[in-house]
């Protein structure tokens, strides 16, 4: 398992590798695939961010618009208004580290001048690419999610992981992003449309170590677990635990997940078979 200490904006870091790292998600959006609506007012998504700290949650993403396949796009002027009251308040409180889910220039930046110590950009600095100079100016940690929306991808999983990726980091290091303020996210569920297509990622997910940065999953309640388990979206947790074990010993740091309790605990046993394995090697 790759170690490393992760640098984050407002002199933070998280140190990567000894235990897993479970982040919180926080929707604040009426539309979100599994949980929209129920977060969507300042005082109802403070609440819910500190209950997901009291279970295990070192980092909460905040999100402002929908990611789901089909959502309506909203004004940047929306997704700030719905996300910066949040991220104030969190930061005000201190301690809990926050990441801001968004693609644009504009919000990021805003979202870590209102105490933000992440950037978590699900089009991989693809879309708008003054993301990464935000994360180079203000010492964010970055996070670059794959996702095969709106290209031609390669047929190979892995390889297009690969074409995509370096692309990305290459975008990343013209804007003067260091390495150690950078996390992957292979990004299951964006245009990988099968339960297949998730699954040979999943079963393929150590070959990404290759790119010498620490990994982030987010399976949390994605419609392949549904297809595997047959369970609703907000009954997807004990399926989303087992993927996030299987990740976890397949080289992935860091969780991104609605149920933070149930995953708390099943890494917690991931972690304790990783190290009684190390011991005996």
């Amino acid at each position: 398992m790759m170690t490393g200490r992760w640098q984050l904006a407002h002199g933070r870091h998280l140190d990567l590798g000894g235990k897993a790292v479970v982040v919180g998600i926080l929707n604040i959006t009426p539309d979100s695939f599994s949980d929209g609506g129920l977060f969507d007012v300042p005082e109802k998504a403070v609440a819910q961010a500190r209950r997901m700290v009291e279970e295990g949650a070192s980092v909460i993403d905040i999100g402002g618009e929908s990611t789901r396949p089909g959502a309506s796009a909203v004004s940047a002027k929306e997704e700030q208004a719905r996300i910066l009251p949040v991220i104030e308040a969190l930061a005000t409180s201190g301690g809990t580290l926050i990441s801001v889910d968004t693609y644009r220039e504009d919000t990021a930046r805003l979202a870590v001048q209102a105490g933000a110590h992440i950037v978590n950009d699900v089009w991989g600095l693809q879309r708008e690419p003054g993301i990464a100079r935000v994360a180079a100016e203000t010492g964010a940690g970055l996070v670059i999610m794959h996702t095969g929306r709106d290209r031609q991808k390669l047929p190979d999983v892995i390889a297009d992981q690969l074409f995509f990726l370096r692309k990305s980091l290459e975008i990343a290091r013209r804007s003067g992003v260091a390495d150690d303020h950078i996390v992957l996210d292979p990004g299951f569920g964006f245009a990988k449309e099968t339960a297949a297509e998730n699954l040979d990622l999943m079963a393929r997910f150590s070959e990404l170590r290759a790119l010498g940065f620490p990994l982030m999953a987010g399976t949390s309640r994605k419609r392949f677990i549904g297809t595997v388990t047959g369970r609703d979206a907000a009954a997807r947790g004990a399926g989303t635990a087992a993927t996030s074990v299987i990740l976890r010993l397949k080289g992935a740091h860091l969780f991104r997940v609605h149920d933070v309790a149930i995953n708390v605990d099943a890494l917690a046993i991931a972690d304790a078979m990783l190290a009684r394995e190390i011991g005996e090697s």
